[in-house]
């Protein structure tokens, strides 16, 4: 009896360890996007709903026109570019030469993290690689184009790192694939993208380098379109990311891994440049744009009039944010490590308007109803049995007629920032008419972006 119930618990043992092999294996990432793409988004990605883009490198150093200005000038040869270098440079001034001028000596990236905090952002995405190929890190790979070596002297991403986990906020990296001029990759792009040369000593060294030197919370990929995701081994790089790495279960990434991906492979989808749905999509998404409209990357010679405003800003988020998706929001330093005080303004106002309706972004889920039809511009959250009703526009009379709600007997408004409930009324026509109270210009700390948590409704 006893050496049967020993065979028995060696049995169940046996089996035991069997099933938690077959569970580990089933529990690893193929790489192939059926698989890669079966992977659940880390809930925190959902929850941040606002981070900040910063786009900086040596195209900061001339800081004309945009952060393409290698291609513009020596690709291009744009007629403004060529001019510009023409003025200001001397004769056979390449742009390499802009790399030592790409000083960094004002940046300190615990006050950025600082300004970061305050703006709200719970993730922020650094640039580590433009397409120009220079790094903001002491590539392996990049000897004497990177910031150690020439330049700043300095490792950015190391720094820009430790400074936002200090506060807690979410540190995403930004790396093109491509390098516009790389020798390697211009053979592989005359080979037709049948040979990798370029892959396999550059792109992927640093990608892997990224993340075991830095353990990201996100990777922002880039330059995709010119070749697909078989040419950059995109799969064989995810499939380790999500199984190995030392981020796998944090870990979050766009889309954009090779011409045939961008809106259809990867954790999240930003699809094109300032990419805005109009109907709910099925899949979690963010928008990216810039408060410089006409560039992401510092411009000199940008106007005020070239910038989004703090209304254009609010309302761009509130968009967002009620189709499911997150607002990423880009500045860019200038080659002293600067940002200057207009981008600083335009995140502090995000700041103090998400200090008053926070609760109506973060961590909310879309609402049955995204937008209504109404001349106040009007768009709806919810978080639990909560519905958030945020208007860019106060009615001339103070009376906002919301048309989708459908008050209960417990239904109760209030109106964000103010204490207090407000008085309403269901009509069968117009739907919950709510009076809104009158005040003065300047009494309330919110200019534009109000926001009624509307409880128990339906």
């Amino acid at each position: 009896m006893v050496a049967a119930k020993s065979s028995l618990t060696c049995a169940l043992l046996f089996l035991c360890a069997l099933a938690a092999i077959l569970h580990l294996g089933s529990s690893r990432y193929a790489p192939n996007w059926e698989s890669i793409d079966a992977r659940p988004l880390p809930p925190w990605f959902d929850e941040a709903k606002f981070g900040i883009f910063l786009h900086w490198g040596v195209f900061s150093v001339p800081s004309f026109g945009s952060e393409w200005f290698w291609w513009n000038w020596q690709h291009e040869r744009s007629d403004s570019y060529v001019k510009f270098m023409e003025r200001n440079y001397r004769p056979g001034f390449t742009y390499a030469d802009f790399a030592a001028q790409f000083t960094a000596e004002f940046y300190d990236p615990d006050a950025w993290a600082q300004l970061f905090q305050a703006a709200g952002a719970k993730y922020v995405v650094l640039t580590t690689k433009h397409h120009e190929g220079f790094t903001n890190w002491g590539s392996p790979v990049s000897w004497n184009w990177n910031a150690v070596d020439v330049g700043p002297h300095r490792d950015l991403v190391g720094d820009f790192s430790n400074a936002l986990r200090k506060r807690n906020i979410s540190v995403g990296l930004y790396h093109s694939l491509l390098e516009w001029f790389h020798p390697l990759y211009l053979l592989d792009k005359q080979n037709g993208f049948k040979t990798q040369y370029f892959v396999f000593s550059k792109t992927m060294p640093e990608l892997y380098d990224l993340v075991n030197r830095y353990k990201p919370d996100l990777i922002w990929s880039d330059g995709d379109w010119e070749s697909p995701d078989t040419y950059w081994n995109s799969t064989d790089f995810l499939a380790w990311l999500y199984n190995d790495s030392p981020v796998k279960d944090n870990i979050v990434v766009n889309d954009r891994w090779g011409s045939n991906c961008s809106c259809y492979h990867g954790g999240y989808y930003n699809c094109v440049d300032k990419f805005s749905p109009s109907t709910l999509p099925t899949h979690k998404w963010e928008k990216c744009t810039s408060v410089d409209t006409y560039s992401w990357g510092y411009r000199r010679n940008m106007q005020v009039n070239q910038l989004m405003n703090e209304r254009n800003i609010i309302s761009e988020l509130v968009e967002t944010v009620s189709f499911g998706g997150n607002y990423l929001l880009n500045v860019g330093p200038s080659k002293e490590g600067l940002i200057v005080p207009i981008f600083q303004e335009r995140l502090l106002a995000v700041g103090k308007w998400l200090t008053i309706n926070g609760e109506a972004i973060y961590a909310s889920k879309p609402w049955r109803v995204q937008k209504e039809n109404s001349t106040v511009n009007l768009w709806y959250t919810s978080k639990g049995n909560h519905v958030y009703s945020i208007f860019m526009s106060w009615p001339e009379d103070n009376i906002l007629k919301l048309q989708s709600p459908k008050s209960t007997s417990q239904t109760t408004v209030t109106l964000l920032g103010l204490s207090g409930h407000l008085t309403w009324k269901q009509s069968p026509d117009l739907g919950l008419i709510v009076s809104l109270p009158a005040l003065p210009p300047g009494a309330f700390p919110v200019e534009a972006g109000w926001v009624l948590r509307l409880e128990e409704v339906n």
